[in-house]
């Protein structure tokens, strides 16, 4: 599970970076394992952007800058599957800070727990917020933005989600099942008596037909 904290929206109009959280699941389940750095952006903080995290200029002043902390985050996430809220925005950024380091852009397989909201409730506002509400995820100890509280309350978020998801999968399968069951072929014929050697024979041409056709 990831998350970022940025400076603003765009990583073109010179946003950067400011937080990386990340939460190791295995099997639906947090494992303990996590990984958390504050990164120097080497530039103002707009108070737009301060007023969400509440992570001043002063403060990040003192941080490693990205390229000091690159490798270990990347060693952290490995091949895994990255389960992000809105991937594009948090892709976008770590793959520009990378870029900017001649490193490739990551690989990694994406969940985006945004699409995985609208699937299951179209129409509806779908922010990481509202999510929890609508699954019953207590806020209490978020005050703020922060990359790693996010990643914990993303983490029992997701787990709801492919709950729905697989209730959804096995009705369909179910009502798939029910079709199939309930097909009868109209006016089918039974026979009651043996093939004869005559269409046996027929039927052993055919076959050596077929066979040279598509040989």
């Amino acid at each position: 599970i990831l998350d970022t904290e940025t400076t603003g929206f765009k990583p073109s109009e010179g946003h950067k970076i400011v937080e990386i959280g990340c939460v190791e699941m295995i099997d639906k389940h947090i494992t303990g394992q996590e990984y958390q750095i504050y990164i120097n952006p080497e530039r103002a903080m707009p108070e737009a952007a301060f007023k969400v995290h509440g992570l001043s200029e002063k403060f990040l002043r003192t941080q490693p800058l990205f390229k000091e902390i690159a490798d270990d985050f990347l060693h952290f996430i490995g091949q895994d599957t990255l389960v992000i809220h809105n991937a594009p925005f948090d892709m976008g950024f770590l793959n520009y800070e990378l870029s900017l380091l001649g490193y490739p852009h990551l690989k990694n397989p994406v969940i985006d727990t945004v699409l995985m909201g609208r699937q299951n409730f179209p129409g509806k506002p779908n922010s990481l917020d509202m999510l929890c509400k609508r699954f019953n995820i207590s806020l209490k100890d978020r005050t703020k933005h922060g990359a790693l509280i996010d990643c914990i309350l993303l983490a029992d978020v997701y787990k709801e989600l492919c709950i729905i998801d697989q209730k959804r999968q096995r009705q369909k399968e179910n009502i798939l099942t029910k079709k199939l069951l309930s097909f009868q072929p109209q006016n089918r014929k039974i026979r009651h008596f043996p093939i004869s050697d005559e269409e046996k024979t027929a039927h052993h041409q055919l076959m050596k037909k077929i066979k040279r056709i598509f040989s």
